[in-house]
């Protein structure tokens, strides 16, 4: 008994089969989180060593190429990039995608443990770190406070960073800017003097007053007490009691030569949000958590923890990285429904019966719902790439059905019984269904065996659009003729309203049948014309058009967020940092009222903070973070309003350096063209760099430039003479020692209140820190007590400190970034480089190299285009197979150039870059293309055996597959226009990919409709001339036997 028998005689069963595809695909749905893009596996670890007093030069020699040489042999490593800087090395291991991180982490540590041997005896053992997107901030909050903010710190500590750590999948909760409270002790170096003090004498006697010590237990009688000294200060005034030392029998305190004042730390990353002191509260998400569902659990304990903090607290949202992936699938969402309605919009015009459009409209959800299912058994998300491949699909999924119903309904208006006619129907076109579906999974199969990035990316595409197909096709085979055998009936009565609608329906579609038909009467009999014109038209757009398309890689998306970075020249105090930024923020929110928040740091970070360490931050650095809103409520976006940004930047000429990222790093920000300058001397590469630098910026490509090596940062070094020291019963080390304390200060012993530490902090008062005078007036005392001043000692010299020392894949180098400007594609930009290096005179023993995104986007292009290929052969195979002829086949794949016509008349006309989502949409054109071939030569070749010649069949075949050959294409290509014309947030991510499929399909059906019969007779005729001649042949050879 066939399937399509059994699925028509047992209703019950299958429509039950089919009704759980909906209902697990319900349940996964319901359960299936979402997310910006595919999850996928750290592909970066970190090698980082130290050695102690080595200038960057050094730990270049000694630490890090004897690193380098070594781990350099580690499998799979893409990239090795390494930064030497005083005392300490960090290389970057960058290893191909799709890698196991783990099995590279342990062979690295093997790799280290081998080399060890070879440090210096001073440098520290390596240590491995792994690095991924899930290491970066997922949502920033800005706590400001008014009469609170002296003990901000401590509130968000105990009331906010603790709960928030607790919420599933939060790793690490930081809080920076806060005003940190350091009770400092400010010594008169002069009365220190006078009394035979120094700074380390004061800090080690404030840390043996300030003891709380147990003393063990006595036993009295028959109770037992335990023993303490209790002598911790219970206020910060209580230092100034502190006995120093006796003078003239007379207690000399420590009031005496100092003062005391509770409060913040004089030097400490400062946050300001809106104009206003604040703190930053920095979330970072557990490898492999999902970022929406941490957020979500976030903001829901913060509403626990709101009431509980005092009433001046306020905090408020800076970054939350959910709401652009949220917008983004709601988007999707809005497109996929658009998408579903026009569709059985179509269905519905062609068929003019609501029966049958709702027997075909069917398979949609039940298909899409089936590949849900997929997605929540193996642990993925919701992501733009999947809920791409839901909306191509639908396009598609009805495609099957439409074949089985119209068969069935020829069948059903024939006057069989609607059961037979749903079996019979089924049968004849089953096996065309089965192989258009093979077509299909030609196309997507084998991007789920692709690796790397491409991989990554694309794999979940592959395999949801394959699960769709299969399930459609089932259920072209088995729930269609079900419910055709239940609902369609013969002579069905037709209603007033029906008539008006869709009489003038069925004479326009009838009209362009005869047109359509005598047009290819003509072509028939034309063919030299026709195939010469179409080939003509194909020459001219790819040469005249082709060069012209643009490429970039991942497509720009306006997420709503804006970082800035400003380095100021090196040596800026933090004092001119922070003006200079609140005069800056000033402008920026003056000429950028879309700001909806701003807030900015400024300083050098704690080390114990562990987002802030791994950014760039010191005195002279302001790292800013813009909060623009959604996209849907500005009229500039994102890129014009870095670009006013980025102009403000190029006015002031105390910036070094001052960058604006778009997004949150990584696909969908700002494209960059990266050249790397090769070559070991510091001069002759900063040199070209700098030239290159120059004729970038004034390239209208290029919206900013910027160099990777770092300044030269100036700094005083105390030059002690060793003998002077020996001389004085001194050595380098307890010298030094004397100059940090009376400088940075001496924290010898803290301040305990309620359950917390502060700092106190000894060192000479601010008065005294002031000029290099009061470095040479600094006094050290010997082991005799005797002082003596560091002028006496050595001399202060002004310096500067190398910068970072870069190398990668063993090389010096330095990397030249422009970000490409708004209105450019990043072709335009690499163009630009390419022209830029040929143009400038660079010194034969250096080399420059364009890589970053460019890289990525040819590697990412070489993958597609192999698999391009694969997918063409393995389409022709199956096409082959199913007409059991090369020539067939053949004549079918002269469809797919003609898309490829459509996708370059697409892209130019809408002035679209070609990227890795175009590149995507030209590999689903070739499976659907041919579809329409498929089933214009089946009918073609049935007529022939039927007994029609060549022409008239030709003609007749055509005319009859016009009607299901426009239905199918109309439902795909209106079905991508919604994501072709996409409008809300992130839809710039799969515009491009509706726009291919859309316009090349479009294209590709009209060449098939006209070009394909008309090859098809140049090759069936001559194929039936041949013939023709071998049987003349055989008819002569015998007739000359029998004479």
């Amino acid at each position: 008994m066939s399937i399509y028998r059994t699925a028509v005689n047992k209703p019950v069963t299958t429509a039950l089969v089919f009704i759980a595809f909906a209902i697990f695909g319900i349940f996964s749905f319901m359960k299936t989180s979402i997310a910006q893009l595919p999850d996928f596996d750290a592909n970066v670890l970190l090698v980082m060593s130290s050695y102690p007093g080595a200038s960057a030069a050094d730990i270049e020699t000694n630490l890090t190429k004897v690193l380098e040489n070594g781990l350099n042999g580690v499998s799979d490593l893409k990239d090795m990039t390494s930064k030497s800087k005083e005392n300490i090395s960090i290389i970057t291991l960058e290893f191909n995608y799709g890698v196991d991180i783990e099995e590279a982490t342990n062979n690295v540590r093997d790799k280290l443990d081998m080399i060890n041997s070879s440090l210096p005896d001073q440098a520290s053992t390596p240590v491995i770190f792994k690095f991924s997107m899930d290491d970066m901030p997922i949502l920033i909050l800005s706590a400001t406070a008014d009469e609170s903010l002296p003990g901000l710190d401590k509130i968000l500590d105990d009331k906010v960073t603790t709960p928030l750590s607790r919420v599933k999948g939060v790793g690490t909760v930081s809080v920076s800017g806060a005003p940190t409270r350091e009770i400092q002790v400010y010594c008169d170096p002069n009365k220190l003097q006078a009394y035979g003090l120094s700074i380390g004498t004061v800090s080690n006697i404030i840390a043996y007053e300030n003891r709380n010590i147990p003393s063990g237990s006595i036993d009295i009688g028959s109770e037992s007490f335990s023993l303490r000294i209790q002598k911790e200060f219970k206020d910060p005034s209580e230092l100034l009691d502190v006995v120093l030392s006796y003078k003239d029998g007379n207690a000399v305190y420590l009031r005496d030569v100092a003062t005391i004042i509770d409060g913040q730390q004089e030097k400490e990353q400062e946050a300001i949000t809106n104009g206003r002191r604040s703190a930053q509260i920095v979330i970072q998400k557990q490898t492999g958590a999902n970022t929406v569902d941490v957020i979500k659990g976030v903001f829901k304990e913060m509403k626990t923890i709101e009431p509980t903090l005092p009433s001046d607290i306020h905090i408020e949202t800076v970054i939350d990285s959910s709401s652009n992936i949220i917008n983004s699938i709601n988007s999707l969402k809005e497109t996929i429904i658009i998408t579903f309605l026009v569709v059985m919009l179509v269905v519905y015009v062609f068929l003019g019966r609501w029966r049958a459009t709702f027997i075909i409209i069917l398979s949609i959800p039940i298909s899409l719902m089936a590949s849900l299912v997929y997605l929540f058994a193996t642990g993925n998300t919701l992501n733009i790439i999947s809920m791409s491949a839901l909306s191509i699909a639908i396009g598609m999924v009805v495609d099957d059905s439409i074949v089985a119903l119209e068969n069935i309904t020829t069948h059903i208006e024939r006057g069989e019984k609607p059961k037979e006619a749903a079996v019979h129907g089924t049968e004849e076109v089953g096996i065309s269904i089965i192989a258009s579906t093979l077509t299909m999974l030609c196309v997507f199969l084998p991007l789920t065996l692709i690796s790397g990035m491409s991989g990554i990316m694309f794999r979940q595409l592959g395999w949801i659009v394959s699960i769709i197909m299969i399930v459609s096709t089932c259920g072209a085979l088995c729930l269609v003729p079900m419910l055709c055998s239940r609902m369609l009936r013969a002579g069905r009565k037709k209603s007033k309203l029906h008539d008006i609608l869709f009489t003038p329906i069925d004479k326009g579609l009838n009209a362009i049948s005869d047109g359509y038909a005598r047009v290819i009467n003509w072509a028939v009999r034309n063919r030299k014309t026709v195939i010469f014109g179409a080939f003509g038209i194909f020459l001219a757009v790819v040469i005249l058009l082709g060069p012209g398309i643009k490429t970039e890689y991942f497509p720009h998306s306006d997420q709503g967020r804006l970082t800035v970075s400003i380095e100021l020249n090196a040596g800026t105090s933090q004092e001119v940092t922070g003006e200079f930024a609140r005069n800056f923020y000033n402008r920026v929110r003056e000429e950028v009222p879309e700001i909806k928040v701003c807030s900015y740091t400024f300083g050098q970070a704690d080390t114990d903070n562990a987002f802030a360490s791994m950014q760039t931050n010191g005195s002279n650095i302001i790292s800013m973070n813009i909060n623009l809103g959604s996209m849907e409520d500005r009229k500039r976006s994102s890129s014009e309003i870095a670009d006013i940004i980025r102009a403000d930047l190029k006015e002031y000429p105390e910036i070094h350096k001052g960058t604006v990222s778009e997004g949150m790093g990584g696909m969908g920000g700002a494209a960059s063209v990266a050249v790397e300058i090769y070559g070991y001397d510091f001069q002759t590469t900063d040199r070209i760099a700098n030239e290159l630098r120059d004729k970038m910026a004034a390239d209208p490509a290029f919206a900013q430039v910027t160099l990777s090596r770092d300044q030269y940062t100036p700094e005083y070094q105390v030059d002690f003479d060793r003998v002077k020291l020996a001389a004085n019963g001194l050595n380098s080390t307890s010298a030094a020692a004397a100059v940090s304390a009376a400088m940075s200060g001496s924290v010898g012993s803290y301040y305990r209140e309620d359950g917390e530490e502060y700092s106190i902090r000894v060192r000479y008062a601010k008065d005294y820190r002031t000029s290099v005078e009061d470095i040479e007036n600094i006094i050290i005392y010997n082991a005799s007590g005797k002082g003596i001043r560091i002028k006496d000692l050595g001399r202060v010299v002004e310096t500067e400190v190398p910068p970072t020392i870069e190398r990668k894949n063993r090389q010096r180098m330095i990397t030249v970034t422009g970000v490409i400007e708004g209105s450019h594609a990043m072709s335009d930009g690499i163009t630009a480089a390419q022209q830029i290096i040929k143009d400038t005179d660079i010194p034969s023993e250096l080399s420059a190299v364009i890589a970053g995104d460019y890289e990525d986007q040819q590697d990412m292009f070489k993958d597609l285009i192999t698999l391009m290929i694969l997918i063409i052969i393995l389409v022709y195979m199956v096409m082959a197979s199913q007409f059991e002829s090369f020539m067939s086949p053949f004549v079918i794949m002269f469809s797919v150039p003609f898309a490829f016509v459509g996708v370059i008349l697409g892209l130019w006309l809408t002035n679209t870059a070609l990227g890795v989502m175009a590149m995507i949409g030209i590999l689903i054109l070739i499976g659907i293309v041919v579809k329409n071939g498929i089933v214009l030569i089946d009918y073609l070749i049935l007529l022939r055996e039927r007994g029609m010649g060549i022409l008239d069949a030709a003609v007749a075949a055509a005319r009859s597959r016009l009607r299901p050959i426009l239905m199918t294409t109309l439902t795909t290509v209106l079905g991508m226009i919604p994501m072709a014309a996409g409008t809300g947030e992130g839809s710039e991510m799969w515009k491009s990919l509706g726009i291919t499929v859309a316009w090349g399909l479009s294209i590709s059906t009209v060449v098939t409709l006209i070009l394909i019969p008309t090859i098809y007779c140049v090759f069936a005729t001559r194929q039936e001339k041949r013939k023709q001649k071998k049987l003349a042949k055989k008819a002569a050879e015998a007739a000359a036997l029998k004479a």
